[in-house]
């Protein structure tokens, strides 16, 4: 007999007591009666399952003694028996695959609110977890959680279970129609695999740990590698990328080796032990027979009992290391739903009741790491429907600011205020509801134009989603391409070029219809002639709404009513465009040199409009 194995593993001891606990809420809901009359009702059909099965030996016993007899004849035979015995093989699978149909949405309603509260709390967890951990180790983690709930729930409730109490109930039956020594035998050969099985399992688990560990680590590169497909492409690097892959590949390769050559002495074992316990027991039931203490269909019952019971030992042992490996799956997951979310609403957390749009920040400080300062006492406020802009050099704590208004962190120190509310005295979802953002790296979703536009309000009407588009600019575009709105825009919107992602970012935000604006450096990677279209609609788009500009580019935001100038995680200066120049301060200085730099892009751009009309010029003499 032969044990089966499977690519994944378990990553070493854990407390599978916990895991099972984990999931019995989700099989037995407090609120859900028809759920638990499902449970109920399989338990009741698993019991009557392994009745019939239990009782089917002996019917065909009694016909093989019957039929034994001498001049014995079919019409001799009892037929009650034998209709008897082919309604009990019948009802026994019957009963099994009613308790499968019946607990099968109970199953699957487990998995579905285990993954779902996973993924919601995923979503809860603040933004560092998420720029910490590596997104194709998590998915992995919970795909297999998920699917460990399952495996667990199908075979040890209605497998492990039922066969352990099927053993003992022939051991039971053994002991008191042919004494305690086949009963002995038949524990002995239990316990004998079981000890062996547990034993090299055990012994097995650090190349089945290997396995997981270099399955995660080798999807987790592909991952990467795919989403950075163009970055690949840039450098020449697919021959690295590659490397870099079958490197995990061949890891997991030679622990896979291991397993699989460990695998095979398993099965020796376990071959070896039912052999012996078997052979044992048929040999003191032949010794019977010939003593004149059993009959030819004793010696059948005692041999289809055996194998009845020692055949499921085989898938027994599968179990148990498909076990282990799914508690240690699940634990993986639920360790993921132990992980607190660094920022939470406050017990009495009120909605956010926008009035204007009026943001303060008072004296915030704020660091990623004790040891490295962000933010020292920043302190500016935006008025209702007014625009600020702030400027610095990379590094000096802009984005900062806007993760801080989205509360992805909480502040170390003062306090951020909307309306005279502090921002961590309202709920996360009225304080985002009420913030739009858009970022200098615009990532769409792998889906349609028309989906990544209603993202900012899928309730949408498609007329509501065209408004949007034509405010912000993009509307004839799209009606030009051969699906229009239909169209696909690829893995993160690669498909279109950065001026068009970021008019369908802005037209998702103009659907979301926020107070306030926030727009993140986002004209940074576009060149100046897409900037001025893009600034166009920000001006649209920005009109009667609190706006947060935060930018490199000072042209983007002359005309802002203030500026702040960040350097080293405080405002160095402050004033409008005309002040701040006048100043001859750092700004001034930042002025000089970008438009130095514009000065030298508008004569390289000259000179090259110079050669195309020249080489037009000759072409068409």
């Amino acid at each position: 007999m032969r044990s089966r194995d499977q690519a994944t593993a378990p990553e070493g001891p854990r407390d599978g007591l916990k895991s099972i606990g984990a999931i019995l809420p989700y099989i037995w809901p407090k609120d859900a009666w028809s759920l638990r009359a499902r449970v109920l009702l399989a338990l009741v059909l698993l019991v009557l399952a392994k009745v019939a099965n239990v009782a089917v030996p002996m019917f065909y016993k009694y016909a093989v003694d019957a039929l034994n007899e001498p001049k014995a004849q079919l019409l001799a035979v009892p037929i009650s028996l034998l209709v008897a015995y082919g309604v009990l093989r019948v009802l026994s699978d019957a009963f099994g695959e009613l308790r499968d149909a019946v607990f099968t949405r109970v199953a699957q309603r487990a998995i579905r609110l285990a993954g779902l509260r996973t993924f919601r709390h995923l979503h809860a967890l603040s933004l560092r977890f998420h720029l910490d951990r590596k997104t194709g180790g998590v998915a992995r983690a919970v795909e297999r959680g998920t699917k460990g709930i399952e495996f667990l729930l199908r075979f040890m409730l209605f497998n492990i279970l039922p066969t352990l109490i099927e053993i003992l109930m022939v051991c039971g039956i053994l002991w008191n129609l042919y004494g305690w020594r086949f009963a002995a035998v038949t524990l002995l050969t239990l316990v004998a695999y079981i000890a062996w099985t547990t034993f090299i399992t055990e012994w097995r688990t650090q190349f089945r740990r290997a396995m997981n560990d270099t399955d995660s680590d080798a999807n987790t590169k592909a991952i990467d590698s795919l989403l950075n497909f163009e970055t690949v492409k840039y450098f020449g690097n697919e021959d690295h990328e590659a490397r870099r892959f079958d490197t995990a590949l061949q890891r997991y390769e030679d622990a896979a080796v291991k397993s699989g050559s460990s695998l095979a002495f398993l099965n020796i074992g376990q071959g070896t032990i039912i052999a012996t316990g078997v052979t044992i027991a048929m040999i003191m039931a032949g010794h019977s027979v010939i003593d004149g203490n059993m009959t030819m269909g004793d010696f059948v019952l005692v041999n289809a009992y055996l194998l009845q019971m020692f055949m499921p030992l085989n898938f027994l042992g599968f179990v148990y290391r498909e076990i282990k490996r799914s508690l240690t799956d699940m634990e993986t997951m639920f360790q993921l739903l132990a992980e607190n979310p660094e920022v939470e609403d406050s017990p009495n957390a009120n909605e956010l009741n926008i009035d204007g749009g009026h943001v303060v920040f008072n004296s915030v400080t704020f660091d990623y790491d004790p040891r490295r300062p962000v933010l020292a006492d920043v302190s500016f406020h935006v008025p209702s429907g007014g625009t600020v802009a702030i400027v610095g050099a990379s590094g000096s704590g802009k984005s900062t600011i806007s993760r801080l208004l989205f509360r992805f962190y909480d502040i170390t120190g003062g306090t951020i205020t909307i309306d005279g509310q502090d921002i961590r005295d309202v709920t996360q979802e009225s304080l985002r509801r009420a913030i739009g953002m858009v970022p200098q790296d615009t990532v769409l979703f792998n889906d349609t134009i028309y989906y990544n536009i209603a993202y900012g309000g899928p309730e949408a009407s498609p007329a509501q989603v065209e408004d949007a588009a034509r405010l912000a600019h993009i509307h004839d575009f799209i009606m030009d391409l051969p699906d229009g709105y239909q169209s696909t825009v690829g893995e993160r919107g690669l498909k279109l070029s950065g001026g068009e992602r970021q008019r369908i970012a802005i037209a998702r935000t103009v659907l979301k219809n926020p107070q306030i604006l926030i727009f993140d450096e986002a004209t940074s990677a576009l060149d100046s002639r897409t900037e001025q279209g893009i600034l166009t609609a920000f001006r649209e788009v920005s009109k009667d709404r609190t706006t947060l500009t935060i930018a490199h580019r000072l042209s983007t935001v002359i005309e802002a009513d203030e500026i702040l100038v960040l350097s080293g995680g405080a405002i160095v200066e402050r004033g409008r465009h005309p002040d701040l120049l006048a100043t001859d301060g750092v700004y001034a200085d930042m002025w000089a040199r970008q438009q130095a730099a514009a000065e030298v892009e508008r004569t390289l751009r000259a000179a090259e409009d110079t050669e195309a009309i020249t080489e037009t010029a000759q072409a068409h003499p």
